[in-house]
């Protein structure tokens, strides 16, 4: 299942991340899911595995063009220079000479002005085909609105923490308006299980009695949700079960009352940092050379 982004490259709506993956797993486990059917891969320069997210992508033997990878500039890589330095860094720890999907990573709104440099360089590297489509990752409508004004290429992906207990409506609404897809990370509420806050996503009753009825699991129901609703879902794993099980979401439908439902979950309670708290001096990550 493929979604077309808005300057026309299309791209799996399902694909696989590897966000705290350990740098020596990530490449068996980016391997187990090329070979499930994955064919997008999603990382980033400040997970510290992009060089083994390469290596699972040339052990799977496929083609390079028939994988699609999707990847993310940090925020001290930041300034027009620096973010095309940081595209060399990662597309040589990758393996790779185009990216197909860069991203910046979160905004920084006590430093729009670099902020807004570093999507210019994303800009360059686009008109210059070093990558296929840009995009901007954690920017709520306020900063989505602010870099419009500045630049001149619309993001092709927003990608934001957004499962049934955040699913961030003002945001989505403000992709939806700039043609922007929305793409999501924990999309199946992850996060609420390892911050150990209230009730996780896996274990809640709604989702469980819709997946009883499918005879699915809660995890399958919830990115089933995101695909129905026109979203692209990078879930995570390193079990080959669990790889496997988050890609068999094909071959069932939600009903218009069992999506509403799960859009009644939501709680508006953000499970990773406020992208207003993101700055330079509290995010500080040095993103070493290829």
């Amino acid at each position: 299942m493929n979604v077309t982004l808005n300057n026309g490259v299309e791209m799996p709506a399902l694909g696989f991340g590897v966000f705290q993956t350990p740098p020596d797993v990530t490449a068996a486990s980016v391997e187990t899911a090329l070979r499930v059917g994955y064919r997008l891969i999603d990382t980033a320069a400040s997970y510290f595995n992009e060089r083994e997210v390469g290596e699972g992508i040339r052990r799977s033997g496929l083609d390079r063009s028939e994988v699609f990878i999707e990847t993310k500039v940090w925020i001290s890589d930041y300034g027009y220079d620096q973010t095309l330095h940081a595209f060399d860094k990662s597309a040589r720890k990758l393996g790779v000479e185009q990216i197909d999907l860069l991203l910046l990573h979160q905004p920084v709104p006590t430093h729009f002005d670099t902020t807004v440099q570093a999507y210019r360089a994303l800009e360059t590297l686009l008109s210059d085909g070093r990558v296929r489509a840009i995009g901007v990752s954690n920017f709520m409508a306020d900063h989505l609105g602010a870099l419009l004004e500045r630049c001149t290429v619309a993001p092709a992906i927003n990608q934001i923490e957004l499962h049934p207990y955040f699913s961030q409506p003002e945001v989505r609404k403000a992709d939806a308006e700039h043609g922007i897809l929305t793409q999501a990370w924990s999309p199946m509420g992850g996060i609420t299980s390892y911050r150990g806050t209230g009730t996780s996503t896996f274990d809640d009753p709604v989702i469980n009695r819709i997946a009883a009825e499918h005879g699915k699991t809660a995890a399958q129901v919830m990115l089933r949700w995101h695909l129905q609703e026109g979203r692209s879902a990078i879930p995570k794993s390193v079990n080959p079960e669990r790889i496997a099980a988050n890609f068999d979401v094909f071959d069932f439908a939600l009903s218009t009352d069992q999506i509403a439902a799960l859009d009644d979950l939501d709680t508006g309670v953000r499970g990773g940092p406020e992208p207003a708290a993101v700055t330079p001096e509290a995010f500080h990550r040095d993103i070493p050379e290829a």
